[in-house]
């Protein structure tokens, strides 16, 4: 048996590509306005969904230019904000593979460490995702333009979308790019920013901060921290405190008790994922709320990695009310168990969809039409979340609140954990990426064949390559016709 291989796997990967004929060569006629060169589609955010997104459009030889803030490698949560030490997902799922068994993380895996190092894997290591997301970037030759922050962002009425970008490694420089279609594949906190409690405001910004954050852990070495909430996140967030030697962890969560089960799995299946944004209204409201209701356990190995300290405690239905500064520099949280004294609180508190906290979308807040404008749930199923999820249509675009009042507002397709109310999860997790991506693409492939109609039809008329030659064949003779009779 071969040794393991990437060499091997590239050259593997590209033959399948070259007998699928993938990518298609490109289509879309050229354009320029002004001088300055129209893109067929920019692709803001190089995490994981934007280069799944990036790779499906490449493969229907449609341009994609992806621009990310962070430094290349850096894309995503993976190697920054994530503290968890796997990821949640079972390790068989394709991901972003796009159908192809030689762009999966096992056969990556395999090709270096081997099968037998693949039976043996439990689950797979987050900076090991990190790793094989740079390889996915680099051996399907994606352009993916790094230090470059979106600052801007103008629907206009010529067919166009116009993008401003500031280079953050250049003194904020700014980049003008033209685009016939915008995909936002801005992750989790996609239209909004990580959410804080009120109480919050009360505690000194050198003394908190989000899971989703980046923060020196190794600052809480030897504080007494409190962490907010009993999520995912939060557990991961713990976990790093009490491993850099902070000398106490409180954990504050609001409920009596975890949930256990994670009720969305018995609803997972090839009908969810391809049938979700199908569905009547009120069942999308209904499976969406039903699952923000019961919210999902922590995972057990992240709840154990913080669970075999014996300084990290678990307070459960003590959720805080306030906050007080000490003259001491330390904080008493006041709770619904009574005081807490702690010197740093770290939030594990989730995202929300908040406008005002991305004023790169200020030209378009006013005018993306949301689900309360669209759905009135019934009495006592009632969601500020899902309230303000963007109403989008079928192929993930914003649509106007008002008619007419945005002109081009649906050429910016939410490609991020916002779309879920309209999409489900197809435009973040892990196990539906590859299929909101290749739905996202061959919608888009079918606007842009829309808008060249008449280029199309004309390059028809025009085509005068022959065939034939005209002398393939010899006339016949046609038989006299004579009477049988």
């Amino acid at each position: 048996m071969d040794a393991p291989s990437l060499t091997a796997l590239e050259a593997r990967l590209h033959a399948d590509l070259e007998i699928l004929q993938l990518p298609a060569p490109r289509w879309v006629p050229a354009r320029t306005v002004d001088g300055q060169p129209v893109l067929d589609t920019v692709i803001v955010g190089g995490g994981m969904a934007g280069l799944t997104v990036a790779a499906a459009l490449t493969q229907l030889g449609i341009g994609a230019r992806v621009f990310d803030r962070a430094p290349e490698g850096f894309e995503g949560p993976w190697a920054t904000t994530a503290r968890m030490e796997t990821l949640r997902s079972v390790k068989e799922l394709s991901g972003p593979a796009l159908g192809l068994p030689a762009l999966t993380f096992r056969a990556w895996f395999e090709a270096q460490f081997g099968a037998q190092r693949w039976r043996e894997l439990d689950k797979i290591p987050r900076l090991q995702w990190a790793g094989y997301l740079r390889w996915y970037r680099q051996v399907l030759k994606l352009d993916v333009r790094n230090g470059q922050r979106l600052v801007d962002l103008q629907p206009r009425g010529d067919g166009l979308v116009q993008l401003a970008f500031a280079h953050d490694v250049n003194d904020g420089a700014r980049t003008t790019v033209l685009a016939r279609h915008v995909v936002l594949a801005t992750g989790r906190d996609g239209l909004g920013a990580p959410w804080l409690p009120a109480w919050a405001n009360d505690v000194p910004a050198a003394q908190r901060a989000h899971s989703g954050e980046h923060w020196p852990a190794e600052r809480l070495r030897g504080l007494r921290v409190a962490v907010i909430g009993g999520s995912a996140s939060a557990m991961d967030a713990a976990a790093t405190a009490l491993e850099v030697g902070a000398a106490r962890v409180d954990l504050l969560i609001r409920r009596a008790t975890f949930p256990l089960t994670a009720k969305g799995r018995a609803a997972f299946n090839p009908g969810l994922v391809h049938g979700f944004r199908t569905l009547p209204d009120e069942w999308k409201w209904r499976f969406r709320h039903f699952l923000n209701v019961q919210q999902l356990p922590p995972p057990q190995g992240s709840t154990r990695r913080v669970s075999r300290h014996a300084n990290a405690h678990f307070h459960f239905g003590a959720p805080v009310q306030s906050a007080v500064p000490r003259r001491d520099g330390s904080l008493r949280l006041d709770t619904a168990l009574g005081p807490l004294a702690t010197d740093f609180v770290l939030f594990g508190t989730g995202y929300r969809n908040d406008w005002a906290a991305r004023p790169e979308f200020a030209r378009i807040a006013p005018h993306v039409r949301l689900w309360r404008d669209r759905f009135t749930p019934p009495p006592g199923e009632e969601d500020q979340e899902l309230a303000e999820s963007p109403d989008l249509g079928p192929h993930y675009e914003f649509q106007q609140r008002v008619a007419g009042d945005c002109p081009g507002l649906e050429r910016i397709h939410c490609f991020n954990y916002a779309a879920t109310q309209s999409q489900g999860l197809s435009s973040g997790d892990i196990p539906q990426i590859s299929d909101g991506a290749q739905y996202l693409a061959r919608g888009l492939a079918g606007k842009l064949l829309a808008e060249e109609a008449a280029h199309y039809y004309a390059a028809m008329v025009r085509h005068d390559v022959p065939e034939l030659d005209g002398d393939e064949w010899t006339p016949a003779v046609f038989p006299a016709y004579r009477d049988a009779d």
